[in-house]
């Protein structure tokens, strides 16, 4: 078994498809009138050294451990440029969390003029910027690593390959440091983080979060969680209902189960520039609908209004690795069409886990009315699309104070541009201070 095992992985090590090609799609366009060139490679330094502290910003930075023992890295900057000599105690603090598969950097990739992590620093608020585990400045933990032998529990129908169904699947074998998806960063890193900074500071924060960062979110709200450390949310392009997004290669992936193939094979960790990515994506570039050359969009959408440089930051810090077992419970919700938690794919281990046959639902519709809410999509976007996003809108509005939610609609922005538009600054990131002010 072991040796079938290890035929498997070589062949899946050495299928040739090159994601850094894809990834790196503009560096053949000429979409923005340049010659400019950027090679994707990681950056050596931290998001403190690399960005804050090369535009001249204070960085602190933290470790906090969560309950279930991964130790996160937590970044601050407690003021902006200009301010040095102004306390923090008299500034209201926010917590911004990333989306899937990058990590804080995100808030402060390009200048201070255009990253949302400066200008709130700027603007007088402290800043605290979360990482989520698995991502590059989050890989520790208190007994694992993310080096733990593959452990299979045995053949599934005594044959290779097999024809995958969600029935079929073994879900017993395991890497346990990549033992999560989503609801681990809800139950677990956002509650971690937010706490540290709400008792670190003696305020409740504001939150922002930019795709998987509004579903973790939404999900803990759901719960009637961290409403004592949380005064408010901003969610930048929300993900939570996925079935009709306009991702042909996302929607594929989901329908084939292929992330539930690279489990069922024993791989754990995701990394989107690895060897296991390239033969994940080569299974669905023969598509003659999925246009791999422009990888980037074909999964986010058309963005708009992104510039060379800060492209090229993006390809130094990103992308970064998920679980694999977070790719399948997204899979989940995109051909479920509702917005629960991980399934395990039989009735034993749903009830040995939730104590039900069928994983208990996020119920969206139960999050407290009094909540202030700042929305933001865009439509353009191929994963927050915006019939997903009217359906989340309709769950949150139907019973929601309509002074406490607010809706910001803009028709050529795809998922990155809320994170990395030249623009974004005052076209989302002036109306959200003034929500926070407001709130």
């Amino acid at each position: 078994m072991a040796r079938i095992l290890y035929l498997i992985k070589l062949v899946v090590l050495f299928l040739g498809f090159n994601l850094h090609k894809a990834l790196s799609w503009r560096n053949q366009s000429s979409m923005y009138g340049t010659d400019d060139r950027c090679n994707p490679s990681p950056h050596p330094l931290g998001m403190c050294q690399s960005q804050a502290a090369a535009f001249g910003y204070p960085c602190e930075e933290y470790k906090v451990t969560t309950e279930d023992g991964y130790i996160l890295s937590l970044k601050r900057i407690p003021y902006g440029r200009a301010d040095s000599n102004t306390s923090t105690e008299a500034r209201q603090p926010i917590l911004l969390f990333h989306g899937l598969m990058v990590d804080g950097v995100s808030w402060v990739m390009s200048t201070p003029q255009q990253s949302l992590g400066f200008i709130l620093a700027d603007n007088g608020f402290d800043v605290w910027i979360a990482n989520s585990r698995g991502t590059n400045s989050s890989r520790n933990h208190t007994s694992l690593s993310t080096k733990d032998p593959v452990v299979i529990s045995g053949l599934i129908n005594n044959k290779f390959p097999i024809e995958l169904h969600r029935n079929h699947v073994d879900y017993s074998f395991f890497q346990a440091y990549w033992d999560w998806s989503f609801d681990e960063l809800a139950s677990y890193d956002l509650p971690a983080v937010a706490q540290f900074a709400y008792d670190k500071t003696g305020k409740k924060l504001h939150y922002v979060g930019h795709s998987l960062g509004t579903l973790m979110i939404l999900a803990a709200f759901s719960e009637h969680k961290l409403l004592d450390v949380l005064r408010s949310a901003v969610l930048l392009c929300p993900i939570a209902y996925l079935s009709r997004m306009k991702s042909k290669l996302t929607l594929l992936a989901a329908r084939i189960f292929l992330a539930e193939t690279v489990y069922w094979l024993g791989f754990h960790e995701f990394n989107p520039v690895g060897p296991v990515a390239h033969t994940v994506l080569s299974q669905i570039c023969d598509n003659p609908e999925i246009n791999c050359y422009d990888l980037f969009s074909a999964v986010a959408g058309p963005d708009c209004c992104l510039n060379t440089s800060t492209f090229c930051a993006f390809l130094e810090h990103a992308p970064q690795s998920t679980s694999v077992k977070n790719l399948v419970h997204l899979s989940q919700l995109i051909r479920n069409g509702g917005v629960s938690r991980y399934d395990y794919g039989n009735t034993r281990d749903n009830m040995k886990h939730y104590n039900q046959p069928r994983p208990p639902v996020y119920n969206l519709s139960s999050i407290p009315n009094h909540v202030p809410i700042f929305l933001t999509h865009g439509g353009e976007d191929f994963l927050g699309d915006v019939p997903d996003t009217r359906h989340l809108l309709r769950t949150l509005v139907r019973k929601h104070d309509s002074d406490n939610i607010e809706v910001l609609y803009v028709p050529d922005y795809a998922h990155a541009d809320f994170v990395m538009a030249y623009n974004a600054p005052q076209l989302i990131y002036g109306p959200m201070v003034e929500f926070f002010e407001r709130h």
